[in-house]
């Protein structure tokens, strides 16, 4: 688990890192349908990016199982229409598109460590 100060530096860096290169979304049957039942535009899916704060954090920095040589990803989740969407983002290779694994309905119950209630 992260402390709140390295969640912060990692949205930062990745939000400044989005201004530049944007954002290679992976089109998984599973983000693309929950995209369409939560009726999340592209403009709009950004903007929930662009407003993750440490509260929403869940759980990394972990390392990608399909490629160690990729950088560690990091995991969010937010409030969408009433439902929890999970969110797996990567910084994406150096001078390359921040890489966004993940952006569906959650299919667990999240606990947020750095959310006080």
């Amino acid at each position: 688990m992260a402390i709140k100060q390295e969640v912060e530096l990692f949205l930062n860096q990745l939000k400044d890192k989005i201004k530049v290169f944007e954002v290679a979304f992976r089109p998984r049957g599973k983000n693309l349908d929950d995209l369409a039942e939560l009726d999340i535009t592209p403009i709009k899916r950004l903007e929930y990016l662009m407003n993750l704060k440490a509260e929403d954090y869940y759980g990394g920095p972990k390392k990608d199982t399909y490629d160690l040589t990729k950088p560690d990803y990091y995991e969010f989740g937010i409030q969408v229409k009433g439902k929890e969407v999970y969110i797996k983002i990567s910084p994406g290779l150096p001078n390359k598109m921040v890489d966004c694994m993940s952006f569906h309905i959650a299919e667990f119950p999240m606990n947020y460590p750095l959310k006080t209630e």
